[in-house]
């Protein structure tokens, strides 16, 4: 192992980890002459660590000399006996979680570093060390305050700044990330890994040019950087310089033949310049280590479309469907397929149904559902759950951001948790409350309908539902509920016309919508919501069963039969 005072033992661990591929490696930065030379300073700082053994500094020596020399085993047992006497003594139990950490027991080093964190809230070596362990584990949150922290100790440290911007990148914040990360370079402005990751975040950002820019900044300090050719690889592909591109992946291919994100690289670029036949060599290597790969399946089916292979086509895409029902583009080669083998009936029902999932993709789009507002919604339905509804609206009114914000919608969002939760009283009392902050406030009408709809009261939801819809006609979540009230009616023909008109991707509703059109004699237009009801419930085992036997019932039994192989078992 040997405890060598060399400082990059930090950067080492950066040099190889990229924003959105974080790894567990070694760092061996824990210093023995830190350690002896801040002794007697940790002694007296913390508080109740006070040994009364004065050979206490000779037995942490001890320790710090077998790890030098590579005896790990007695180093540890060493490191131990000393905690058993004195369990709140800093150095040692910093050490306990290096010899840990080296010994390749990551997340059983991070308890004695939280320890001794603790017993030293402002230790910058075990801040940035606690931090990048959240960071690993997931806990971004977490990781954020203890680099805020340090960098208030140490507002230029350069490794704060890096994993900070790091940090906001996968908590989903790029604009806070990019300040950071261009703070680093400043810092410092030879340093090429941080150089790359500026690049790497440019790119992410849709800065494809000025990533291009910076990655050869970054290639020029240090041609040996891993993933580097990789980097400008995609940079130049989304920026669409493709000579560039193939440049680039091709050398990233080379370094690392096996790496599947550099051969779905190189894949991609040779489908943009229609190199179909390199694509599906491509894709197909990938696939034989990973048979499950979707968007090498769907490559793989595109590929051998162009080529006319109609039939291994298809395969690939079926097999992909069976993984993922909602893959738009697939039922659009698909169709091609089929009618390149002259299967006019297949080819219109694929085109039919690309049609639809396509109207319906774009109208998710414009609803906002983004990863960002599901995290906030999970943390939100967390705090509802432990009864802290002010913490709930607080979480939302500091989400809420730019000029479609407004009073009232936090009211509404906490509400409409609560409805999906089944606290139908706490849900009510938010919902009004919305209103009376703000009367025109968006979707509060609608969830107080919807709540209507679950007690059976069917006047009162439709006059919830029209008052939505007299501010804002094109409200889809209240065109929908308009539509199941039309269906509980049994008003066939006002259902159909109101349910698919909100372009809706709800399994129940989309369920009635498959029965009314069935009830109208429209077995075509049934057969297609059928498929986009089995799509969009993800395989669940229920919701598909329900729209078997409704086909079942509706002398569908060809389709009953396929949509029952998507069962999950």
């Amino acid at each position: 192992m040997g405890l060598s005072p060399n400082k990059d033992g930090v950067r080492e661990v950066r040099y190889r980890m990229g924003f959105a591929r974080i790894s567990q490696t070694k760092q061996s930065w824990l210093l023995m002459p830190v350690l002896l030379a801040g002794l007697g300073v940790t002694l007296r700082a913390q508080t109740g660590v006070r040994p009364a053994d004065p050979t206490v500094t000779e037995e942490l020596h001890d320790a710090v000399s077998a790890a030098e020399h590579g005896d790990e085993t007695r180093a540890m047992a060493l490191t131990d006996a000393l905690l058993d006497k004195h369990p709140e003594f800093g150095p040692a139990l910093k050490l306990q979680g290096m010899l840990l950490e080296d010994l390749g027991r990551g997340p059983e080093a991070a308890i004695p570093y939280q320890k001794a964190l603790k017993l030293s809230p402002n230790d910058t070596e075990l801040l940035l060390k606690i931090g990048i362990y959240h960071l690993v584990s997931g806990n971004k949150e977490q990781a954020i305050q203890l680099f805020l922290h340090l960098l208030k100790i140490k507002p230029k440290d350069g490794d704060a700044l890096y994993y900070l911007a790091q940090a906001y990148y996968l908590n989903g914040n790029n604009s806070l990330a990019l300040a950071t990360i261009r703070e680093c370079v400043k810092v410092e402005p030879d340093n090429a890994s941080v150089l790359q990751k500026y690049g790497e975040l440019l790119c992410s950002s849709g800065d494809n040019d000025g990533a291009v820019q910076w990655l050869l900044k970054a290639k020029h300090a240090d041609p040996t950087l891993d993933r580097l050719d990789f980097d400008l690889g995609v940079a130049s592909y989304k920026g669409m310089h493709l000579d560039d591109a193939v440049t680039y992946s091709t050398k990233a291919v080379e370094l690392q033949p096996n790496n599947l994100n550099a051969l779905a690289l190189l894949a991609a670029v040779d489908v943009k310049q229609s190199r179909w036949q390199d694509a599906a060599l491509l894709f197909q290597k990938i696939l034989s280590v990973n048979s499950d790969d979707v968007s090498s399946l769907l490559g793989l089916g595109h590929c051998e479309m162009e080529v006319k292979n109609y039939q291994a086509s298809i395969d690939a895409l079926n097999h992909l469907l069976r993984l993922d029902p909602t893959q738009i583009l697939a039922h659009f080669y698909l169709s091609r397929d089929y009618m390149g083998l002259g299967n006019m009936t297949e080819a219109q029902h694929e085109a039919d149904l690309h049609s639809q999932m396509l109207e319906r993709a774009s109208s998710a789009a414009s609803a906002g559902d983004t990863a960002h507002e599901k995290i906030v919604w999970e943390k939100a339905r967390a705090l509802l759950s432990e009864n802290h509804e002010a913490d709930a609206l607080q979480l939302f009114k500091t989400d809420s951001r730019g000029p479609n914000a407004t009073a009232g919608e936090p009211c509404v969002l906490v509400g409409a948790l609560y409805l999906y939760m089944g606290r139908p009283m706490e849900a009510a009392r938010n919902l009004k409350r919305a209103q009376e902050i703000e009367p025109s406030v968006r979707g509060a009408h609608t969830y107080l309908g919807i709540l209507a709809l679950q007690e059976g009261d069917l006047n009162t939801a439709e006059g919830e539902f029209q008052r939505e819809l007299s501010r804002d006609p094109n409200y889809q979540m209240a065109v929908a509920e308009l539509g199941e009230v039309r269906y509980r009616e049994g008003r066939w023909a006002d259902a159909v016309n109101q349910l698919s008109r909100s372009r809706t991707v709800e399994p129940s509703l989309l369920y009635m919508l498959c029965d009314a059109y069935f009830r109208l004699g429209k077995v075509r237009d049934a057969d297609i919501t059928a498929e986009l009801l089995a799509a969009y419930s993800k395989g669940n085992r229920e919701v598909i069963q329900g729209v078997v036997d409704l086909l079942n019932r509706n002398q569908q039994t060809k389709l009953a039969q396929s949509l029952s192989a998507k069962i999950t078992p």
